[in-house]
């Protein structure tokens, strides 16, 4: 329950966090987390957990300081708003944007979250507590409990959708299109895309290939849609 660092010569510390119990913003061990899962890093090194079982974003600055930046600890929901006044439920991932705007998977809301520099929470995809495997615009889209996404240099949005089983695009516009896998569909198949994938779970994109964790092992796409 520690967010930790592993300098490039292999030697680990911990940054924050240690403890186990309710949500507690703090400095270095005096922060609490409640199960910390997906993690994001900005140009300026703020580091960006999501705090799964609290329904919470955090914030760790480089000398370890833990703020709560977007919900409120262990109050899950689905409302939109600044900082607390926002809820979230089970945020599994974050990714963050050149220009510091993070984007969440909240995994039992079935949406892709926003977050901008000003603490602004919004829906950007998907129906707050409508699961489906829909493509279309912003709220007309659905996702079946996304567990992990990434932003491409371009500012393309790739969510591992994963109890579709597939991996979803999100424009800046917010246009969501199927790219990976066929909804329902379970296994793994790599050849030509569609291809077919089980319970993706994080994804990471380098140049044009697409590296996604599944429940049979690791997904390559080395020409990403």
């Amino acid at each position: 329950f520690a967010v930790r660092k592993i300098a490039p010569d292999g030697r680990v510390s911990t940054l924050a966090g240690g403890g186990t119990g309710a949500a507690v913003d703090g400095k270095g061990k005096d922060a609490i987390f409640a199960r910390p899962f997906g993690i994001a890093v900005d140009a300026s090194g703020h580091v960006y957990v999501a705090d799964t079982e609290a329904h919470t974003i955090r914030k760790v600055t480089r000398d370890g300081t833990v703020t709560t930046i977007a919900g409120l600890a262990h109050a899950a929901g689905t409302s939109d708003g600044i900082g607390a006044e926002a809820r979230l439920n089970r945020p599994r991932d974050v990714a963050v944007d050149a220009t510091g705007n993070l984007f969440v998977a909240d995994e039992f809301n079935h949406t892709i979250r926003k977050i901008t520099p000003a603490g602004v929470v919004s829906t950007m995809a998907g129906s707050p507590g409508e699961a489906g495997s829909a493509d279309g615009l912003g709220a007309d889209a659905r996702f079946y409990r996304p567990g992990g996404l990434t932003v491409s240099p371009e500012g393309a949005i790739y969510v591992a959708d994963s109890w579709n089983h597939t991996i979803r695009k999100i424009t800046s516009a917010g246009s969501v299109t199927t790219v990976v896998g066929t909804p329902g569909i379970r296994g793994f198949v790599g050849d030509e895309l569609p291809g077919v994938l089980s319970f993706p779970q994080r994804i990471a994109v380098l140049a044009q290939s697409m590296y996604v964790t599944t429940a049979r092992g690791v997904a390559v796409i080395s020409r990403r849609p």
